[in-house]
């Protein structure tokens, strides 16, 4: 059965959902499913822009033949060959054989690289600033390599205002019928997932999104439409999601607020993070994220990352290191990009208490543009008494520096 929605005019949806798929990139959780979007234009001539991974080509298959009616697919545009998105492509050419493909050069090799058959096929390369017409709908190419592939390019319809925007601007979440940004609570129930998504997908690559949002810049009085490949279509208030995007790829706070990660054996460090986050709205700072970094998978604690201005990293000395879990957690921060944020740290050890100095060295050495409180808990074992005082001056030290930005 088909499952299609109108985009605007002649353009359609012709994605799938996925619910079936427990983690992303066989990495990251996705308990509430994702979308693959594929984009199917109906003018003189017809065009598919983009796929959708194997498991939901049965579906794109479905979508297209219903809309096409028995015309020819024309054309193929590939703007990223990810397999999530490139995977059903030899379907396509052979259901439709004549079918023509437009990409860029380190496209045309990954398809070769996959092992699809693409040379038997008419095949246009093209590059930054290339036109195509279709009929009434002539679109332009924009590239965006390392968002997040060095292959990715974008597309802009300038006839209809639709930016194909790849892998950019997309988001966690399956659609379930609602296509339009605007038909869910996105600030609501969207946000957190697509903070999730960008940060821990393209998030090493700040840089990269920074130049394209220059390129769209110029035209984004002539944009209507941004059309992902994962999650709502973009059709209006633009600027409050290109905003997001701005702060994270910047490595820009969103929030002036505390997340605390905590590394805890027996109870005893996280219970000296609860009495910081205690500590902290006590004191009227109530914006605080309290996270077990050995239960919570690490793609959340990255978003999180990326949301708080100030983070606390409370780990517990093992085998004279830091927690693997909380070593893991700074190795992702570094390897993300992580940077301009203000640390504190508690640290806990019954015999041997490194992780505190261990940590500090890892933010001074591995990361970029941090800052380390001087205010730190050192614990041996648990948190007496007589650590009040040190409790309370964290809690300060934080508080004085959230006061300072």
């Amino acid at each position: 059965m088909h499952c299609v929605r109108n985009v605007t005019e002649d353009l359609y949806w012709v994605g799938a959902n996925d619910h079936r798929l427990a983690l992303f990139e066989n990495i990251h959780p996705i308990p509430r499913g994702v979308s693959y979007n594929a984009y199917l234009l109906l003018d003189q001539e017809t065009v598919l822009f983009d796929t959708v991974d194997w498991s939901a080509c049965r579906q794109l298959l479905e979508n297209m033949e219903y809309l096409l009616q028995g015309r020819p697919l024309d054309w193929l545009v590939i703007n990223h060959m990810e397999p999530d998105h490139g995977a059903s492509i030899e379907e396509i050419l052979l259901r439709w054989p004549k079918v023509k493909i437009i990409s860029t050069e380190k496209s045309f090799m990954l398809m070769r690289q996959f092992g699809f058959q693409v040379d038997g096929h008419e095949l246009v390369e093209v590059k930054e600033g290339d036109t195509h017409t279709f009929g009434t709908h002539t679109v332009t190419f924009v590239a965006a390599p390392m968002v997040h592939w060095p292959e990715a390019m974008v597309t802009f319809d300038v006839t209809n205002g639709v930016l194909f925007s790849a892998d950019a601007f997309g988001s966690f979440i399956a659609l379930d019928g609602k296509l339009f940004a605007d038909e869910v609570d996105f600030d609501r129930d969207w946000i957190d997932e697509a903070r999730r998504y960008l940060t821990n997908i393209v998030g090493k690559y700040g840089p990269h999104i920074q130049l394209l949002l220059k390129k769209a810049g110029t035209i984004l009085d002539q944009i209507k439409y941004i059309c992902p490949l994962h999650g709502p279509v973009w059709r209006k208030d633009f600027m409050y999601f290109i905003d997001k995007y701005d702060k994270w790829s910047r490595y820009e706070p969103e929030v002036k607020g505390v997340m605390i990660a905590y590394a805890s054996m027996y109870g005893n460090t996280e219970a000296a993070a609860q009495a910081l986050a205690s500590k902290l709205c006590e004191k009227g700072v109530t914006d605080v994220a309290l996270y077990d970094v050995s239960n919570t998978h690490v793609s959340y604690l990255i978003a999180e990352a990326f949301k708080y201005s100030h983070i606390v990293l409370a780990s517990v000395t093992y085998n004279l290191g830091i927690y693997p879990v909380m070593k893991s957690f700074l190795e992702d921060m570094k390897a993300l990009n992580l940077q301009n944020r203000t640390f504190a740290l508690i640290e806990n050890g019954s015999w041997a208490c490194k992780s505190g100095d261990l940590m500090q060295k890892f933010i001074d050495e591995e990361m970029k543009n941090m800052t380390v409180l001087n205010e730190r808990i050192s614990m041996a074992s648990s948190l007496g008494a007589d650590k009040a005082a040190e409790l309370e001056a964290l809690a300060d030290g934080i508080i004085d520096s959230l006061k300072g930005e």
